[in-house]
């Protein structure tokens, strides 16, 4: 379903922008909340491994990026990008880019998942995981949120739907 301003407005889809007050950013600060997040928590997973801290300790950082990322993932999957695609031809090969880095991220967190601490590559993977997120965050923020933004969609209607969703994943207990 395709959310836009005039929908929840009562205006016409194309309204003069010097008319219009500034777009609703509800669901882009959502999305960034994300972000700032999981860049703590892998900041906190460096941290216990320079501490050398214990296997079952670095497991449950790993746990909790992996389940912030699979949500923050899906919800950007089911209601973000499709939104976004239908409201802004300008966004689709950015659009479709970013699916094919979160196909990347999910091998990562899956192979994460499977994997023990002790593994040699644990660490590693943990970090090019962190990488690849870094990537992906500087080009929805630089790249993909401006064009959010210059969108008829009402990002604060979307930014509801984005956080039902995540209670829901959150509350189903996802991994």
């Amino acid at each position: 379903m395709t959310i836009s301003k005039s929908a929840s407005t009562g205006t016409s889809p194309r309204s003069s922008k010097s008319t219009r007050s500034p777009p609703n950013q509800g669901v882009l600060t959502l999305l960034k909340e994300d972000h700032r997040e999981v860049k703590k928590l892998f900041t906190a997973y460096q941290r216990l491994v320079d501490l050398e801290a214990s296997t079952a300790q670095r497991r449950i950082a790993v746990q909790q990026i992996c389940t912030l990322l699979t949500v923050h993932a899906t919800v950007e999957e089911e209601l973000f990008y499709p939104a976004l695609r239908t409201g802004s031809e300008d966004a689709k090969d950015l659009l479709d880019e970013a699916e094919v880095e979160h196909a990347s991220v999910k091998d990562l967190v899956t192979q994460l998942q499977d994997m023990d601490p002790t593994d040699f590559l644990y660490n590693a993977k943990v970090k090019v995981l962190g990488e690849y997120v870094n990537h992906h965050v500087k080009e929805e923020e630089s790249e993909l949120f401006p064009k959010a933004k210059k969108t008829e969609l009402d990002l604060d209607e979307l930014g509801i739907q984005v956080k039902n969703r995540k209670e829901e994943l959150m509350g189903s207990g996802i991994q």
